[in-house]
């Protein structure tokens, strides 16, 4: 179909008249809670691109990984150099530790931290990275997890990243984004790549 100049002028000055409505009806000022889940690439890359952006306005943020290792991390590289606080599971993904227990006592100690950032009003954006995979495989409770997302300084935002959330999450998130994987390079043979995957 094709739109003359009048025709394109009249659709784009009622979606203007929809957006300015809806901008004029968002009247709610408090900090979001957003979760990227889904088994599609990019939910840690989506919640780091919020902390540059946060950064980049002065806030602060603090960022807890879950299930990342100990290996190069661009993200940690560049991040750690712009005051944003950052703590690591360090234990890398379960299939390749095997070892429970460990596990756990890892996230633990990760969680600590987690949620001290959250109980602290001074953090602006707090990232909880993959920490669906801790709810899943039980190693933090879920209902502690919910308590401190409830408890957070009411200016406070936070995203959670990771592949099967739980629904009682995704119910108390304010956004919602599922990544859908179409395709992927490493399913024909393409090896994961410094300052792409990671």
């Amino acid at each position: 179909m094709t739109y003359d100049d009048s025709e394109h002028k009249q659709n784009q000055q009622k979606l203007k008249t929809q957006v300015d409505e809806r901008v004029r009806q968002a009247t709610i000022s408090k900090g979001v809670m957003m979760v990227y889940t889904g088994n599609g690439k990019g939910k840690t890359t989506a919640a780091m691109g919020t902390v540059v952006r946060a950064v980049g306005h002065g806030k602060k943020v603090g960022v807890v990984q879950f299930i990342k290792g100990k290996w190069d991390n661009g993200e940690y590289n560049l991040l750690r150099s712009h005051n944003v606080d950052f703590f690591l599971m360090g234990t890398g993904f379960t299939w390749e530790t095997q070892d429970r227990e460990k596990d756990i006592a890892a996230a633990e100690l990760v969680w600590k931290e987690a949620r001290r950032m959250l109980a602290d009003p001074t953090y602006d954006l707090v990232v909880m990275d993959e920490i669906t995979y801790m709810t899943a495989y039980d190693y933090i409770s879920l209902n502690d997890i919910i308590a401190a997302l409830q408890t957070r300084p009411e200016h406070q935002s936070v995203i959670l990243t990771g592949r099967d959330c739980d629904e009682k999450l995704i119910n108390l998130a304010d956004t919602v984004t599922e990544m859908c994987a179409v395709k992927h390079g490493f399913d024909r043979g393409i090896k994961a790549q410094r300052g792409i995957d990671w």
